[in-house]
């Protein structure tokens, strides 16, 4: 049973929402940071990115900019551009993209789900990233920014998310840059919420599917301050943390791709007749190709694109990691044709999600900076899932979720 809580969520005027909301602390740098707050003092960026009040270059890791996180949530709740609700409650967190629009539920999730795995991952963290999130939690005393978690869709919570979003929203706006759009409704009746948390209950599982380091670091710090306390009772706010939770029958998983800096010390016609042992292989010419179904991949060289075939033999339809193409791809082109064994340190390849297009990899080829490109058919939801349900955990840079959950829209706060 998934166990969540409404919260008293601190949010901005809705006068103020846009100016205060701000793309993920984890999607671009701290120059990027800088320019997109440059002359808006509102911005989220001087909570989640703080360095960008001090001069170029200082460490974001730095005492003095967790402090500097501190300072500025104080006087954005000081100035009113952060307001707290007075009463507790959920809320609903829709996203347009391409026409398509998801709707979640903002809820606060349990520590103990986590730690006991029924709230399920599917990726590896790293330490010193989970650290630098845990030391911005236990500061704030809060949840700035959500994580985002799947759930199995439910007939009853869509009725209630419908139900709600016929109402005007509290925020609704189109974000600079992505032009994605946004709109956001408070859930107040007291009825309705304890429906929701009953039908929480009946659910087995969440899914992490965006923001592992963030529910890590949100889940041990509360466990920290659980162990810190004497009189734990189990109930105080520190036991949860913010999630958004979208219906898995919504979501899409984008394609993440590879570049690769050189083929390893093969010429083209070496490192095409390697690839033919394990791959059918056609060639499609200077026309962008993108993969059309599992097992098929497209390969930019030289110019060309390439239609390749995963050939039967070569992957395990039964085994949850084996079917993936990221992991067939690893196996038989990047270890054992280009020499890259760790996917997390290697400096030889990059990553680029499918947000970007195709044309990105050709883009990265043809300029010089990179010698093959490999696009890859998504992931699907259920693939997640399966492996999540068997505690398998994926190989590095598997999934993108798009769009990004927009942070500001609201806080929790962990007292």
């Amino acid at each position: 049973m998934a166990v969540i809580k409404p919260f008293k969520g601190i949010r901005p005027p809705k006068s103020l929402v846009e100016k205060v909301a701000s793309r993920p602390y984890d999607v671009l740098n701290s120059e990027e940071a800088r320019a997109e707050a440059a002359g808006n003092p509102m911005s989220l960026y001087h909570i989640i990115k703080p360095e960008i009040d001090f001069e170029q270059g200082t460490d974001e890791h730095d005492e003095q900019v967790y402090a500097k996180a501190v300072e500025n949530f104080t006087k954005f709740r000081q100035e009113g551009w952060l307001v707290q609700d007075e009463t507790e409650k959920y809320y609903v967190y829709a996203q347009t993209m391409n026409g398509k629009t998801q709707y979640g539920l903002v809820v606060c999730a349990n520590v103990d789900d986590y730690m006991e795995g029924r709230i399920k991952k599917h990726e590896l963290t790293r330490k010193d990233k989970e650290e630098d999130r845990m030391k911005h939690v236990r500061v704030n005393n809060a949840n700035i920014e959500p994580v985002f978690f799947a759930y199995p869709h439910q007939q009853e919570l869509d009725e209630i998310v419908k139900e709600t979003t016929k109402n005007e929203p509290v925020y609704d706006f189109v974000a600079p840059g992505d032009g994605f759009g946004h709109h956001f409704w408070v859930i107040e009746d007291a009825k309705t919420i304890q429906r929701i948390t009953e039908l929480f209950a009946a659910i087995p599982a969440l899914y992490i599917a965006d923001g592992h380091h963030r529910s890590a670091a949100a889940a041990l710090v509360g466990n920290e301050k659980r162990q810190q306390n004497p009189n734990h009772t189990g109930n105080e706010e520190y036991n949860y943390f913010m999630a958004v939770c979208f219906p898995d029958n919504q979501l899409t998983i984008i394609d993440y791709n590879r570049v690769v800096k050189d083929l390893n010390g093969l010429s083209d016609e070496e490192f095409l007749h390697a690839l033919s042992n394990n791959f059918e292989i056609r060639k499609v010419g200077a026309e962008i190709y993108k993969p059309n179904k599992l097992h098929n991949f497209s390969l930019y060289l030289s110019g060309n694109w390439y239609d390749l075939t995963a050939k039967p033999g070569t992957y395990n339809d039964n085994d949850p990691i084996g079917v993936l193409d990221v992991t067939i791809s690893s196996n038989l082109i990047l270890d054992e044709i280009l020499g890259i064994k760790d996917l997390r340190t290697d400096k030889r390849i990059d990553f680029v999600g499918g947000i970007r297009g195709l044309d990105e990899l050709k883009r990265r080829v043809d300029s010089g900076e990179m010698r093959v490109a490999l696009a890859l058919y998504p992931v699907s939801m259920k693939q997640l899932i399966d492996i999540a349900d068997t505690g398998n955990i994926m190989p590095p840079k598997t999934t993108w979720f798009e769009p990004k959950l927009r942070s500001g829209l609201v806080i929790h706060e962990l007292v």
